[in-house]
């Protein structure tokens, strides 16, 4: 499993205030680079006044964008609020919340360069401010830079180390390194500080399973099961477990349950973006082999491109 970054639907935007703007016209007629053309006047071309407007007097408006992206972000316009979070880089690129809010937005439309180079601009603005250390570090796991995301991370942990979703973030980057002990390690401080986050605890069990420890993982998934009943994930583990045992009847039947809760599961490109690692994608492979779970995956299976 891999929780990946989330609109920042309550991130306060502590130095964003609201005005009542003046010479408001101006101020949208410039910011829409709208000019005049007069008429021709015996054929000479008339250059238009363009007045000069001082950044102080463009402020306001970028502040007011940057709200109104993040009310876009509350209702999942995302496409609406990256325009507007845009714009206000550019008239308010010394805050580093608007780069906050920029990166965010890139990540979630998948431009994951892109937030990186946002939020690396808002780390030069607030250099302590744990929220961009942590956001920065995921952006860095999103494109695959997995040292560059446990630097980041754990510089943030050290002004902030009560944060469940930084230790599962460092935990997901160690373990793609394959460095296990350090995963297993960030995940359970993770999950001691939010015992309902499920995560945590499924994916040590993805590192003992990679480990060889597959009767750890497999009660490490009961348990994640036991967190939340609705989830697929463990439970599809769980029957790739059981079923690598021989208990096939058991397996077929977890299996069926997972994938008529979650489609996405039956596709093997999904489970490996989820973190499943190569002795696991092994088993699942034999498991989805077998003719009755043939059957169960072309009834229930959600096709990755129509994800």
């Amino acid at each position: 499993m891999i929780v990946r970054i989330k609109a920042i639907c309550n991130f306060s935007l502590r130095n964003l205030t609201k005005v009542v703007y003046r010479h408001w016209l101006l101020s949208v007629l410039v910011m829409l680079g709208v000019t005049l053309n007069p008429p021709r006047v015996k054929a000479q071309a008339v250059v238009p006044y363009t007045p000069e407007i001082s950044s102080e007097t463009l402020a306001p408006y970028g502040s007011q964008l940057l709200q109104d992206a993040v009310q876009l972000i509350r209702f999942q316009e995302y496409g609406l609020a990256l325009s507007r979070a845009r714009l206000a880089a550019r008239l308010l690129p010394n805050q580093y919340e608007t780069w906050f809010i920029l990166g965010t937005l890139h990540i979630q439309e998948g431009d994951n360069q892109a937030g990186v180079d946002a939020f690396v601009r808002a780390k030069d603005l607030a250099p302590d401010e744990p929220e961009v250390l942590f956001a920065l570090g995921n952006a860095y796991f999103q494109v695959e830079d997995y040292e560059s995301a446990i630097r980041e991370i754990r510089a943030g942990l050290a002004f902030n180390s009560e944060s469940p979703q930084a230790f599962f973030d460092l935990g997901n980057s160690y373990l793609q390194l394959g460095q296990f002990t350090d995963a297993i390690a960030s995940y359970q401080q993770s999950y001691d500080l939010d015992e309902e986050f499920w995560p945590a605890i499924n994916n040590i069990g993805l590192a003992e399973y990679e480990q060889g420890n597959k009767e750890r993982a497999i009660a490490l998934w009961r348990d994640t099961v036991n967190i939340d009943q609705s989830q697929a994930e463990p439970l599809l583990a769980i029957a790739v477990g059981l079923y690598h045992q021989g208990r096939q009847t058991e397996a077929i039947r977890l299996g069926t349950q997972a994938l008529q809760l979650d489609g996405k599961y039956g596709n093997p490109e999904f489970l490996i973006l989820n973190l499943w690692g190569e002795n696991l994608m092994a088993d699942t492979e034999v498991f989805f082999a077998n003719p009755t779970m043939k059957r169960v995956l072309e009834d229930n299976l959600i096709p990755l491109e129509d994800q």
